[in-house]
């Protein structure tokens, strides 16, 4: 199949039917070795992009430096896309009350959940969709709880100039090592701070290598001793952690994620169609080719393409990544 032309970008993933490609897969990504230089860089690696949903660990890392009292479970979903679960829920509750805030304070829209079984038992109970169910509540709670412990409005906080996100800012551009590119609104209404994938890789890379009891190596700790506040069940940020103990993984809408091993290796993807069904593959093939070790995750490796419900294909990063 002829490879299209996408100036400046690379095929990362192909989709193979029945022994015929029928999608390709283009993007940026970057492999960073332990000391932070770049071991791999495919396409626009240095170019910004909006990291979306994986900013969420330095957005954490803002709030708890703000006097959010955040720690363990609490941490992890400050930093996570939860998916509605029950147990999610409660927590995020919890932090609102600890905070002497409720529901009705939270400013993400409301949504259905992401977890399928919570969201039919919702609609069978006659329910609405709700902001506390939203994947970002947790990030929205934390953002609250930071606003409560400082002394700092909590109608405003999602306004760029508001005290809080001039602390995100302040926190993407001291771990990223670059200055914000573009502010945009994410999906969830917080404003969002434009970066590379280098500077991506580099933020979550020195969150995971930081000293143990320092705040950025908390939240690291946090995501990956409860990774089901970091997604939940079946998500594939949770599945993947679980498969790669003292790994930190944090996807985005818009196909972007980025994965950094306990080893200080670090990946950071960005697919430029959106689709997130190749991410996984494609940071483990960065992480790889840059001298990181995935082998437990090897079933992360491959997506199974069915026809008729049975597999007749699979998605996979390409060779020579």
């Amino acid at each position: 199949m002829p490879e299209p032309s996408v100036p400046g970008l690379v095929p990362l993933a192909e989709v193979v039917r029945s022994g015929f490609t029928e999608s390709l897969h283009f993007g940026s990504a970057v492999g960073l070795a332990p000391d932070g230089t770049a071991a791999v860089a495919l396409g626009l690696a240095g170019a910004p992009i909006l990291p979306r949903s994986s900013a969420k660990p330095l957005q954490a890392l803002a709030c708890l430096s703000a006097g959010a009292d955040l720690y363990g479970p609490r941490l992890a979903i400050a930093a996570g896309s939860h998916t509605g679960e029950d147990v999610h829920v409660r927590l995020v509750a919890e932090m609102l009350d600890a905070a002497g805030l409720g529901f009705d304070a939270l400013r993400c829209p409301a949504d259905w959940p992401e977890d399928e079984a919570t969201r039919h038992g919702l609609i069978r109970e006659g329910m609405s969709a709700s902001a506390e169910r939203m994947n970002c509540s947790g990030k929205h709670a934390a953002m609250l709880a930071a606003c409560a412990a400082s002394g700092w409005p909590t109608g405003t906080y999602l306004d760029a100039a508001h005290p809080l996100q001039r602390r995100v800012r302040e926190v993407v551009e001291e771990l990223s090592g670059e200055e914000v590119a573009h502010v945009a609104v994410d999906g969830c209404g917080a404003p969002l701070f434009g970066m590379s994938l280098t500077g991506l890789a580099l933020a979550v890379q020195r969150m995971v290598l930081a000293e143990p009891g320092t705040a950025p190596r908390a939240v690291a700790d946090a995501m990956r001793e409860h990774p089901e506040y970091v997604g939940g069940t079946g998500h594939p940020n949770t599945s993947l952690m679980r498969a790669l103990p003292g790994a930190v993984a944090k996807g985005g809408a818009e196909g972007v994620l980025v994965v950094a091993l306990a080893t200080g290796h670090a990946a950071a993807v960005k697919v430029v169609d959106g689709s997130p069904r190749a991410t996984n593959a494609i940071a483990l093939a960065v992480l790889k080719a840059a001298g990181g070790d995935v082998t437990a995750a090897a079933g992360f490796e491959r997506v199974p393409v069915l026809g008729g419900g049975a597999p007749v294909g699979e998605i996979h990063a390409l060779e020579g990544i």
